[in-house]
């Protein structure tokens, strides 16, 4: 018996030893730059199998960490100086982490594993290199050129910019959906308060909001009492190109005591399941992937592709899902304290980041009551607007007039010379630009929100 425990226990030893070496310490995740290259390491338990491949329009760095887990939060990295844009990673296949690098231009790409020396433990390295990349030309611009004063004119004590916004830049676009409508009057309460009506009302009222909202514009996917199948409802935001998609809902359960508000992203069963239904229909699917058609890509570019924009709006739906959930924390209870995951249908754009709100459960007769008030829709309406500019304030997209806010720094400008010249808070322009210190660079260029937060 005796020998046949220690057989077990000897069994047992590289299943356990095979699974802490799969671990992945992602908020460990640190970007160098030297010379003509870009390095990425990874801290792991221990050795892991990996594939890479790049893309093109856009640049990406693809990175296939094979049965391997994540633990640790997101890392916070500052890519000034880089190549790189932005680092995400998801779940692929159930067991894989898949990361995807974005980058400023097309780069060549090695990976490789790194034994532990030095006190350090198993290391991942991605190096990016390129004979055309210059650091300086990321953050600096051409110096902009001083009209001739006259002798007699005396030198300002502050240099000061205009802010100039090209008349091409657009608005963001944010689609604000009313659940149910018409025939579909969704739950109600017990004093027969129905939630067509009371999602209706706070959809106009964060419409309102938005409206307000310099370089935001609002589409609403239903501004009356009539009903819109849920495919047609992603079908509009996406023909109108809306940059984010907000449904509006009341729950509902049995038990009266159940309360509290819960915001929703797409699961990852659920964006499997809408994309075989894309990739079987693709050449009706153009434009779904980053501006990039799939009806002449073969299955497996297409697969990829289509992998790749969902993982990513997945990820920016829960980035904008918490800070919505931030803000509803200061005015409702919460059902549920983080953003959940489900395969609600009207979540299911490939390419729009979207998050479905479920306000209050109007079964519950004091937050049915909540829900009536017109002071209480105007509450839930603020705290979700507050999310959604806390979120674009940090990630515009390109083209849009939030982006095109720029400053570029000069000699003697500080942190809080600038914040006190454009009106907002040195915390605005730290989240903004994703600042870990107060220290600034001759030549460095700061985004510019367009309103303190």
């Amino acid at each position: 018996m005796r020998q046949l425990l220690c057989l077990l226990l000897l069994c047992a030893l590289p299943m356990s030893a095979g699974w802490a070496a799969n671990t992945l310490k992602y908020n460990t995740l640190r970007v160098g730059q030297h010379d003509n290259q870009t390095k990425v390491v990874l801290d792991l338990a221990g050795p892991i199998k990996y594939k890479y491949f790049s893309l093109s329009k856009p640049d990406r760095f693809v990175v296939d960490l094979i049965d391997v887990i994540r633990t640790g939060d997101k890392p916070k990295i500052n890519y000034a100086n880089t190549a790189i844009k932005k680092i995400r990673s998801g779940i692929r296949n159930g067991n894989d982490l898949r990361m995807v690098i974005e980058l400023t231009e097309s780069l060549k790409g090695n990976v490789y594993l790194l034994k532990p020396s030095a006190g350090k433990g198993h290391r991942l390295v991605v190096e990016l290199s390129g004979k055309s990349f210059k650091p300086a030309q990321r953050v600096a611009k051409a110096p902009v050129k001083k009209p001739v004063q006259q002798k007699a004119a005396p030198a300002p004590k502050i240099k000061k910019k205009e802010l100039v916004v090209k008349q091409q830049e657009r608005d963001i676009i944010i689609a604000i959906d009313a659940g149910h409508g018409g025939i579909d009057p969704g739950a109600k309460g017990h004093k027969g308060t129905r939630e067509k009506d009371v999602v209706l009302a706070i959809a106009r009222r964060l419409e309102n909001l938005v409206k307000k909202e310099d370089g935001m514009r609002p589409l609403m996917i239903r501004d009356g009492d009539y009903f819109i199948k849920l495919g047609n409802r992603k079908e509009k935001a996406r023909k109108h190109k809306a940059d984010f998609f907000i449904s509006i809902h009341a729950d509902a359960f049995p038990d009266k005591r159940a309360r509290g508000a819960s915001v929703y992203a797409l699961s990852q069963r659920g964006a499997t399941s809408e994309a075989a239904k894309l990739l079987a229909n693709r050449e009706n699917a153009s434009d779904l992937v980053g501006g990039v058609s799939l009806d002449d890509k073969d299955d497996m570019l297409a697969s990829v592709l289509l992998d790749l924009s969902q993982s990513a709006t997945i990820e920016d739906s829960i980035d904008v899902g918490s800070k919505v959930v931030k803000g509803l924390k200061g005015v409702a209870r919460m059902h549920k304290t983080t953003v959940q995951q489900a395969g609600f249908a009207v979540l299911k754009s490939p390419d729009i980041p979207s998050i479905l709100v479920e306000t209050a459960f109007i079964s519950n007769p004091g937050e049915e009551k909540n829900l009536r008030s017109n002071a209480y829709q105007q509450k839930l309406a603020v705290a979700m607007m507050s999310g959604i500019r806390s979120y674009f304030i940090s990630n515009p997209p390109p083209g849009t007039r939030i982006a095109a806010r720029e400053h570029v720094i000069e000699r003697g400008e500080t942190l809080s010379i600038i914040a006190s010249r454009y009106r907002i808070s040195l915390k605005t322009l730290r989240v903004a630009n994703q600042l870990t210190s107060d220290s600034l660079r001759i030549g460095q260029v700061l985004q510019i929100p367009t309103r303190d937060t």
